[in-house]
């Protein structure tokens, strides 16, 4: 996950009257994503009778499968005579550095807010920085057909919001319109008649502030964002603050880590259009285009007209906190289901995914068959090795670890700033969890809807796990979000894991007859029917410590019957652990193994006289 600081030039005094920039930003589920799909249908981009979906700008499937924004995405839409480019924007806290870059190549937003829920955490983080950029924010208050609406509190709760984040006055004026994006209508005031989004069309164009450019200028455009594509190479997103880009014109590129500058030339440009990326021959200052034809472009840097090589102010990106090790899959079972299983093609895809995402990095492992994957959260790692199984990928990744740094001779590691809204019958509960976690309580607040609001410093190893538990205690309705705060001196490790696991010690199928000798020791992760091998985790222990036990098992065929040999077998549907919580179960002598079918999980040492010449030895049942 990506942060900086990014400050305008002082040189931009002209407007640009015919463009809008905006982002549409909210917490996850406030429905921006639905609300952009309204702009693009009523905006007249399709036919009368064209056939269109829902959700259009979630292309990713595990974005329609999730229902969650991952990556930005451009849009542009014209009305009026004014072409608004639009970005989406994601809402998880894990891709908060996509919502930041995309705020500098905007001069306005809609700040997206649910009509029942209210402003949120992820509504506070965005929100911050939307103002730190000093954008003027147009408040849509969302969802107002539903039952539970209370868009006036709504309202107060979102302007005490804008004084608590420190808004300045003509922010704090900002303009209101109450919106369903699930039945297609927007209006002024709750009582108004509306049955289209045009009321919010005009407020676009109305509020939004016109880009500053200098047209006058030569060529002077900023990399923001970055994609990647197989016939044209490396593609830089961002926005032209000067001068006028053109095909075949000759560039200069300054990279902003050195300053070096580089001889180059546009051989594509592409402008944003409804859905589509366009090839076009021009693109003018203040709006926005995807050029390609110099591979070497990187986020924060500056294209120049040779005849005035000026860099733009610095886009200074945080490191990331989180690293994961990929694997080849060495299980007894590997390569039967993927189609893509060396080091060789797990190196050229992920190669491929750093090119097109600076928020990963990727370096070499101790071993010639592993990498470091190093980004921002658990769930921005699970996303792409979710992508890399369904691509036909076979691997094995460990436990997810924090990034610690020596800063005068002493161990720190990243810490965060958490916040948590739950209900009052369980906040005792996620209190104890953040305390086990060694968070420490900074705010709790309790409002008249028997809601709490928590705020905590935590380690960041501490939210390893914490979604997956904080979803258990509130039976799915807490939420939670966090933002990196700093490096501070380490704490004392702690395994967040109480119970040790099962592990197979045969290789076969699991028969009903083992499992069910062994449910009694704890919870099988397993059905009866599917391939094990000796070091598969096939359960979670009811003890501390690790249990080598036997799924393969089968009943003893004897000619003397009883009434225990007569019991029918039944046995307790086993505990599915999704790639997320499997990653976040394991410990760091364990690992995920991912293919196309299956995920499973194993010890690093698959036998037991390796694991004990490790120095753990488990009991055996």
């Amino acid at each position: 996950m990506l942060s900086y600081t990014i400050l305008l030039p002082k040189f931009l005094t002209t407007m640009t009257p015919d463009i809008r920039n905006i982002a549409i930003i909210a917490h996850v589920d406030h429905g921006k994503t639905t609300l952009v799909d309204e702009l693009l249908k009523q905006s007249g981009l399709f036919r009368a009778n064209e056939k269109v979906g829902e959700r259009m700008m979630d292309s990713n499937d595990i974005e329609r499968e999730r229902g969650i924004t991952i990556l930005a995405k451009n849009t542009a839409i014209h009305y009026g005579g004014v072409k608004i480019n639009i970005v989406d924007t994601p809402g998880h806290a894990d891709f908060g550095g996509e919502v930041e870059r995309v705020l500098s190549m905007v001069d306005g937003a809609l700040l997206l807010v649910d009509a029942a829920e209210g402003p949120l955490p992820q509504t506070r983080f965005v929100l911050k920085k939307a103002f730190a950029h000093g954008l003027k924010v147009i408040v849509v208050i969302n969802k107002i057909d539903r039952h539970d609406a209370r868009a006036h509190e709504v309202l107060d709760l979102i302007f005490e919001l804008f004084l608590e984040l420190g808004a300045n006055d003509e922010q704090l004026d900002f303009k209101v319109f109450y919106a369903s994006a699930k039945l297609g209508f927007a209006k002024h005031e709750l009582e108004d008649e509306s049955k289209d989004m045009q009321p919010l069309f005009q407020g676009i164009i109305e509020f939004v502030p016109a880009p500053e450019v200098d047209a006058d200028r030569l060529l002077q455009m900023q990399i923001i964002t970055l994609d990647y594509n197989d016939y044209v190479g490396r593609i830089g997103i961002g926005k032209i603050f000067g001068g006028v880009a053109r095909v075949n014109d000759a560039v200069v590129l300054i990279k902003q880590d050195s300053g070096r500058q580089v001889s180059s030339r546009i051989t594509k440009l592409f402008t944003f259009e409804g859905l589509k990326r366009l090839e076009t021959t021009e693109v003018q200052a203040g709006d926005l285009a995807a050029l390609a034809g110099i591979e070497d472009i990187d986020i924060g840097d500056t294209l120049c007209n040779p005849e005035h090589p000026e860099s733009l102010p610095a886009v200074v990106i945080d490191e990331p906190t989180i690293s994961m090790t990929f694997s080849v899959n060495d299980s007894p079972l590997a390569g039967r289901e993927g189609k893509f299983v060396t080091s060789r093609h797990i190196l050229a895809r992920l190669e491929r995914e750093t090119r097109a995402n600076v928020a990963l990095k990727m370096e070499a492992g101790q071993n010639d068959n592993e990498y470091v994957v190093k980004g921002r959260g658990e769930l921005q790692l699970a996303i792409l090795i979710e992508n890399m199984r369904r691509e036909s990928y076979e691997l094995s990744v460990s436990r997810p670890k924090v990034i610690t740094k020596l800063i005068q001779g002493k161990l720190n590691e990243p810490y965060e700033q958490l916040i948590i809204d739950v209900k009052e019958d369980v906040s005792g509960a996620i209190i104890n969890l953040a305390n086990e976690r060694q968070g420490d309580m900074t705010e709790m607040v309790k409002n008249e809807h028997a809601q709490v609001h928590l705020e905590y410093t935590i380690p960041s190893r501490g939210l390893i796990g914490f979604h997956s538990e904080l979803m258990t205690l509130t039976r799915g309705e807490g939420i939670m979000h966090s933002s990196f705060l700093e490096y501070r001196l380490a704490k004392p490790q702690v395994s967040f894991r109480k119970n040790g696991t099962l592990v197979s010690m045969e290789n076969g199928q699991s028969v009903a007859f083992g499992l069910w000798g062994l449910q009694e020791r704890g919870e099988m992760f397993i059905d009866a029917g599917v391939d094990v091998y000796e070091g598969m985790i096939i359960g979670a222990n009811n003890r501390e410590g690790d249990m080598n036990v036997n799924p393969c098992k089968t009943k003893q065929l004897t000619n003397v019957r009883s009434k225990a040999a007569d019991e029918a077998i039944r046995l307790t549907p086993p505990r599915k652990l999704s790639l997320e919580q499997a990653l976040e179960f394991i410990e760091d002598d364990e690992l995920v193994e991912v293919t196309p079918q299956n995920i499973r999980l194993r010890k690093k040492r698959l036998t037991e006289i390796e694991r004990r010449r490790a120095s753990r030895t488990p009991t055996t049942a």
